[in-house]
């Protein structure tokens, strides 16, 4: 069997290099993973990463370090990433592409890009105008 490194969805590193790569102490990862933040592959026991898991821990080093988020703010803003668990997730755009994207939302899978409109009524809730200027909106904001 060939393992093929580029592939962005097999496991292919142990925890320990994970943790020298992105530069946290292995116990960190444990504590986002029990955490929900991130969901490695398993081989027996040991914790596998893969390249897409690596570029979450990037992303989840972002909002921790440069936005100033915990776990639970972390956890919050990952669950409105619909891709991010998704294996089909093709990434983001930049601001300038022909492709409307979401400034306010950072794409977690390519660094510099936006996630791109989706075109689920809930995602576009977040973009429309009228939500955004509702004055009584405690009811339809869910």
């Amino acid at each position: 069997m060939v393992i093929d490194m580029f592939d962005e969805y097999t496991g292919l590193y142990t925890i320990g290099t994970v943790a020298r790569l992105i530069g946290e102490h292995p116990e960190t990862l444990r504590v986002w993973e029990r955490n929900g933040l991130i969901q490695p592959d398993r081989q027996g026991y040991q914790r596998k990463y893969s390249n897409n898991d690596l570029k979450r821990l990037k992303f989840i080093r972002f909002l921790m370090d440069e936005k100033g988020l915990n776990i639970a703010g972390v956890k919050h803003i990952t669950s409105m990433y619909s891709c991010w668990y998704k294996k089909d997730c093709r990434g983001g755009a930049h601001k300038n592409s022909p492709v409307p994207v979401n400034e306010s939302k950072p794409c977690w899978k390519i660094e510099g890009t936006y996630c791109m409109l989706a075109s689920d009524k809930a995602e576009m809730c977040n973009t429309c105008e009228v939500y955004k200027i509702c004055i009584n909106c405690d009811g339809c904001k869910r």
